[in-house]
């Protein structure tokens, strides 16, 4: 076994990274417990419903940065003088996005708390993530330099330890302060993150060393430009059809519907999250390292080989065990997640197998590829979503979104198609 790990660059990164999730799914599963005993399914929703919001502000301030700077870093390791003026460009681009759309948040709160939460009462948590927005931009311009050094190990250690305190801050704000507290923990936590990775940039200073008096440079800014491109539509689209999806189940069902979909994502998001975080670490570094559609192909067969197969078992057991997990996860208020599960499991199979193909076309910035992917996929979950609501209450939205990955992957395997027809020999 420890040979083959060491074979493998894919399964020790995983493993190293198993840690990690380990301790963040067990967390997940707690926090969701507190959530449900807590707040009920109307608090479920309103917290899915902020979480949105600041999953959006948050891509669009930091504008993709994180795959903009490992391809960038990955092509220019060897140039420290290329690097700090790489770096210096971002620094005042985000700089500058964040403090606009800081502005914008904190002008615009009451309406959003209305669109959000049907009421203007939850103004300061938005305000509050406002004023954050620019901290987080630079964290994750942090996080992305350690990405491209493939510090993995540091990655994986401050992710242990942001996790961890974000849990206690979260169960301990919920308890004393119910929903307010829940919405402020989403926002603080993001604080606590900058806080940890910037302990470790202290310690390791030598690697975040760059001229901070360079002007922003035209040649990389237009390299950026794609990847801002592309992170805009996912940063808006993607949270936005949710937020959409939820409102629609409310005033259709109710807030307590609502919050039932939200647990399902939320338990979904445990289980993929060993998944995102490896391919993140691994498979989008290799990618951006790789140059030709044979290597490329090469690469796709270790994928199908080593992590579908996993994914599959992990499915497989999560189906078997559904019951007693939702018992232990849940409060009895969420009971019929049992029977919905299912759609979810399979969405989230074919959205793996399509995030093969996924990355290579954030990584290459195959930009048409990217914005037709997105568009049909949001879209096509936001109609069929509407559509089924209708007929079949929460379980159409979560056979929605089964639908929209299947055509999504049907339309992958299209746009690669030529991909199959190379030739054995040349691998």
């Amino acid at each position: 076994m420890l040979k083959l790990l060491n074979q493998n660059k894919l399964l020790k990164v995983l493993s190293l990274n198993s840690i990690s999730v380990a301790i963040s799914f067990v967390l997940g599963i707690l926090s969701t417990r507190i959530i449900s005993v807590y707040l009920g399914s109307s608090g479920m929703a309103l917290m899915g419903s902020f979480r949105n919001f600041s999953v959006m502000i948050k891509s669009i301030a930091t504008m993709g940065i994180s795959n903009s700077i490992v391809k960038l870093f990955v092509e220019n390791k060897s140039d420290k003088k290329e690097l700090s003026i790489i770096y210096s460009t971002f620094f005042w681009i985000l700089l500058l996005v964040s403090f606009l759309l800081t502005c914008l948040v904190l002008l615009f709160s009451e309406t959003i708390s209305e669109f959000l939460f049907y009421t203007n009462s939850y103004k300061i948590p938005i305000q509050f993530f406002a004023l954050l927005l620019p901290l987080m931009v630079i964290n994750t311009f942090w996080l992305a330099i350690y990405n491209g050094l493939e510090k993995f190990k540091s990655i994986v250690i401050m992710q242990i330890i942001s996790n961890v305190l974000i849990f206690l801050v979260t169960a301990l704000l919920i308890w004393k302060k119910n929903i307010v507290g829940g919405l402020l923990s989403i926002a603080i936590g993001e604080l606590l993150m900058v806080f940890i990775t910037f302990l470790f940039v202290l310690k390791d200073a030598e690697y975040f060393k760059f001229d901070l008096q360079k002007v922003i440079s035209s040649k990389y800014f237009n390299v950026i430009k794609k990847f801002i491109l592309m992170a805009l539509l996912s940063a808006v689209i993607a949270p936005f059809t949710l937020i959409l999806i939820r409102n629609t189940i409310v005033q259709n069902y109710s807030i307590n519907e609502a919050g039932v979909w939200d647990a399902v994502n939320r338990f979904s998001s445990f289980y993929m999250l060993f998944f995102n975080t490896g391919l993140s670490l691994y498979y989008m570094p290799k990618l951006a390292s790789l140059n030709t559609d044979e290597e490329f192909k090469t690469e796709l067969k270790s994928y199908f080989k080593t992590l579908v197969p996993l994914f599959i078992i992990m499915l497989i057991v999560i189906f078997f065990c559904k019951a007693l997990i939702i018992r232990f996860v849940f409060s009895d208020e969420f009971s019929s997640i049992n029977e919905l599960l299912i759609w979810q499991l399979a969405g989230d199979f074919v959205k793996v197998i399509t995030l093969a193909f996924g990355f290579q076309i954030v990584v290459k910035t195959m930009m048409k590829r990217y914005f037709i992917g997105e568009i049909l996929f949001n879209l096509s979950y936001f109609l069929l979503s509407y559509y089924l609501l209708k007929t079949s209450a929460v379980e159409g939205v979560l056979q929605a979104y089964f639908y929209a990955n299947l055509i999504t992957f049907v339309l992958i395997l299209f746009m690669f198609r030529k991909l199959f027809y190379l030739k054995q020999s040349k691998l």
